[in-house]
């Protein structure tokens, strides 16, 4: 017997950051939105805890007990009181160190495919509660959807969504780490006041109504100036999407990804092509959000 679970990547389409707090995270008004790039986590009983991964990218994923899916295994079998004798497989798709949740994604993912393949039956609310210990980002994976992030992120309020969201995402060359891009937020907001993160009404009401120009208006990264100043060459990615007919662009999260938020499918083939031409990426993906989060296929 195994389970498969698919789960998705996401896009921040609000990211408000605060100032540092003594514990060294940063408090959150985070928006986000579930877009449909998946990976799959499949669990099979297995003698002990062994993680494989394959696809895009897939020799820059741990594949010992740092992987957020060994993780989530070992964090559901200590609560159940039973061994994390399972064989985890990660079909990676979602962009490796991207900015795009995917390592949180397969965290949530390992944490629902345990679950059911070894009949814990773990409430909701518990398998919140292990996303919240695993990572900021985690929860959302598990729920999907649309969702604002406070706390650092882990405490979720679902969100309306009225329509569909087209996306163009591009990869960039090198990844960027999100503790170096908070690092260098830090050292950029250095001597002058931060104010309390929230969430934008203009934002909520964008999503709410399903009204992408509306939503293109509305969009911020707070990281986003620090992960230029730590890739500049980002900044090429931005203006070649924006020059080819997007609504929007900015950067994915902590980056490297670039997000460009388009007026429908057509338009996303069209900003698609134009930014392999450009030269100023890796690779480009299509998606549409929201989609549903971690679900057992």
């Amino acid at each position: 017997m195994s389970v498969t679970v698919r789960v998705p990547a996401k896009v921040n389409v609000q990211l408000a950051v605060g100032a540092a707090r003594p514990d060294g995270f940063h408090d959150l008004a985070n928006v986000f939105l579930a877009v449909g790039l998946y990976d799959e986590v499949t669990a099979t009983p297995a003698e002990e805890l062994r993680i494989t991964c394959a696809g895009p990218d897939a020799g820059q994923v741990p594949l010992d007990r740092t992987n957020l899916a060994a993780r989530a295994a070992l964090a559901l079998a200590e609560r159940y009181g039973r061994e994390p004798a399972v064989h985890l497989h990660i079909a990676k798709d979602i962009p490796v160190a991207g900015g795009m949740a995917g390592g949180s994604a397969d965290g949530a993912a390992a944490l629902v495919a345990c679950d059911a393949l070894w009949g814990t039956h773990a409430s909701r609310a518990e398998l919140l509660d292990i996303c919240a210990e695993l990572g900021s980002d985690v929860p959302f994976s598990l729920v999907g959807g649309a969702a604002l992030g406070t706390g650092r992120g882990e405490r979720l309020t679902p969100l309306e969504v009225g329509g569909t969201f087209h996306w163009v995402f591009a990869m960039a060359e090198r990844g960027l780490s999100t503790p170096a891009v908070f690092r260098e937020f830090d050292r950029l907001a250095e001597g002058r006041d931060i104010p309390e993160p929230v969430a934008s009404e203009d934002v909520l009401d964008a999503l709410a109504k399903g009204d992408a120009d509306a939503l293109a208006a509305a969009v911020t990264n707070d990281l986003q100036p620090a992960a230029l100043s730590l890739y500049p060459e980002l900044a090429d990615t931005l203006a070649a999407g924006r020059s080819a007919g997007a609504l929007t662009a900015l950067v994915s999260g902590s980056g490297p990804t670039t997000a460009f938020l388009v007026r429908d499918s057509a338009s996303a083939d069209a900003v698609a092509e134009a930014l392999r031409a450009s030269g100023t990426c890796r690779t480009v993906r299509v998606a549409a959000g929201a989609v549903a989060g971690a679900t057992v296929v």
